[in-house]
């Protein structure tokens, strides 16, 4: 039954490709040049889907697990294959063009299906436990699961947003596959998938008080909690907790709310938060590393992580 139903959807984006011109319609009044006798490689357009999602031939090559190099030649193929420019080339980054932009629905179908056609196969449906850090991932979770189930639907994925302390113990235990934390200074084995520099930032409207700094943060556990804390303690700073989270959201919204300061990157600060550190000589915060902790061993796993930390690496 899951061959024939992966049958019917082949042969449902076959004749939407052939017949619907639409998709590869008139742009500019120019047809796109595409031929169905063509045969499009699949890595040519798992390698335009992922340039596509991070704008970064580099961060495609990352999440591909291969060489930038490779990436290029692929998509370059593709685009002799379909006979269009899919994106355009700057140095820093890459956008799709207006042909990319009505390519990437099929593409995305395409790869659907071929994934159907796989998984019918497979008899264990693998899960993967993964635990990322609230102040790694902000308000950015929908968006990132969404990233990473477009990449494999069919994997089973349990989530845990915790605390980095919390998250470390747990994988130290067995209980992670994954672990994306926060780390300052030197400490565990792990990958280090980007820098972040942290600021005090709080509403606009917020004054600078006469008395103690209002400090909003997370639970007790939360490291950099007592990172700002001994930082306001040896600045010789007075202080009081204005407002203790439960989770991120809490934070975020009691800086919105003006309750006071909370040591932030800049990254998942509320949008119109502001650094209020310099004019409330505030001290400077250290910076603080996103590191992956990974124990996975088989192919379909490791595919999976090298997705998740291309996706931070984007930021």
């Amino acid at each position: 039954m899951a061959g024939a139903a992966f049958a019917a959807d082949a042969l449902k984006l076959g004749l939407k490709l052939r017949s619907e011109n639409r998709i590869f319609g008139d742009i500019n009044n120019r047809e796109f040049r595409f031929i169905m006798s063509n045969t499009l490689d699949l890595d040519g357009v798992a390698a335009f889907l992922r340039a596509a999602e991070f704008s970064s031939f580099t961060r495609a090559a990352e999440a591909l697990g291969t060489a930038q190099s490779l990436v290029s030649t692929r998509i370059k193929k593709l685009e002799e294959a379909l006979g269009q420019l899919l994106l355009q080339r700057h140095p820093r980054l890459v956008r799709l063009t207006a042909e990319g932009e009505r390519f990437l629905p099929a593409a995305r179908e395409l790869m659907a299906a071929h994934e159907r056609a796989l998984t019918s196969f497979r008899q264990v449906q693998e899960r993967i436990t993964i635990g990322i850090s609230e102040q790694a991932v902000g308000a950015d979770a929908p968006a990132l699961l969404a990233r990473l189930a477009r990449h494999d639907p069919s994997l089973v994925i349990g989530l845990r947003i915790e605390p980095s302390a919390a998250l470390d113990t747990a994988f130290e235990r067995g209980e992670l596959d994954v672990a994306v934390i926060r780390r300052l200074g030197s400490g565990r084995t792990g990958e280090v998938l980007r820098r972040d520099a942290f600021g005090w930032f709080g509403a606009p409207s917020l004054t600078k008080p006469d008395g103690p700094v209002p400090l909003v943060s997370l639970m007790p556990e939360c490291r950099l909690r007592r990172h700002a804390m001994e930082a306001l303690d040896s600045a010789g700073l007075p202080w009081r907790e204005a407002f203790i989270g439960g989770g991120m959201a809490a934070v975020l919204a009691a800086v919105e709310g003006g309750l006071g300061v909370s040591p932030l990157a800049a990254r998942i600060a509320p949008r119109g938060a502001v650094d209020l550190g310099p004019d409330w000589g505030l001290p400077t915060l250290d910076t603080f590393d996103v590191v992956l902790r990974s124990n996975v061993a088989t192919p379909r796993a490791n595919a999976f992580v090298r997705e998740l930390a291309a996706a931070f690496r984007a930021g």
